[in-house]
């Protein structure tokens, strides 16, 4: 394998992980707060939207990537906005041909994805100024990131609120759900406690690694003496 293709591997896995954990949009960035607060109430919904904005979001920067050096700066909102609504229109036709329930379920959120600061923010600053390459990886990892955020809060939520995961029931029937977790206030209480929970392990990673340095210059200093 030439040097430069195996220089180019890794960086490229490193753009396309980042959006999955490092530089996650919800749990790390907190955007696109909207739809994961409102259609988180099940798996499904969480699934559903991840996918309409995977699609939207890879669509939109690629296409924005390859007319990169074509737009006008003075119109590049307005042109990344006409892109992201285009694809946008696709994704509501397509959820309403496949399921008029789902589509009803995720109501405007489906056509507010063109206002998602995170579909918007990448197109302007990533997809603007990369290759198509590179900016298909990162959104697709930027996409994956986030479906991977709302199903965590979608799982709990329907887990507590209803019994049930997909549609299946999990607890008995003696379980008395959590009804507030189908609610908007259901949201806000699982987002606190999933990101409280990655800081946690954030910062016992981060502890790990100041112990194991400090163990490692307290070696030295042995050594030396």
């Amino acid at each position: 394998m030439p040097e430069a293709t195996r220089s180019e591997t890794p960086m490229n896995l490193e753009i396309f992980t980042a959006g999955l954990w490092r530089e996650n949009p919800v749990f790390v960035m907190m955007l696109g707060l909207c739809p994961t607060l409102a259609v988180t109430n099940s798996v499904i919904n969480s699934l559903a939207m991840g996918a309409a904005s995977i699609f939207v979001l890879v669509c939109s920067n690629a296409l924005v990537s390859a007319l990169r050096h074509f737009i006008p700066r003075q119109i590049r909102i307005t042109t990344y906005i006409i892109i992201i609504a285009t694809f946008v229109t696709m994704v509501d036709y397509i959820i309403q041909s496949i399921s008029l329930d789902l589509y009803n379920a995720l109501g405007a959120f489906i056509q507010l994805i063109v206002v998602n600061c995170l579909i918007l923010g990448r197109a302007d600053a990533y997809a603007a100024k990369n290759p198509i390459t590179r900016t298909v990886l990162s959104a697709l990892g930027m996409g994956l990131g986030f479906t991977f955020a709302l199903v965590c809060l979608g799982g709990v939520r329907e887990l507590l609120g209803a019994g049930s995961l997909l549609g299946f029931q999990i607890f008995s029937s003696n379980y008395q759900p959590w009804v507030v977790m189908l609610l908007p206030p259901g949201g806000f209480i699982v987002l606190g406690c999933w990101l409280l929970l990655f800081n946690w392990l954030k910062q016992r990673k981060t502890s790990r690694l100041i112990a194991a340095e400090e163990a490692i210059d307290h070696s030295r200093q042995i050594e030396t003496t």
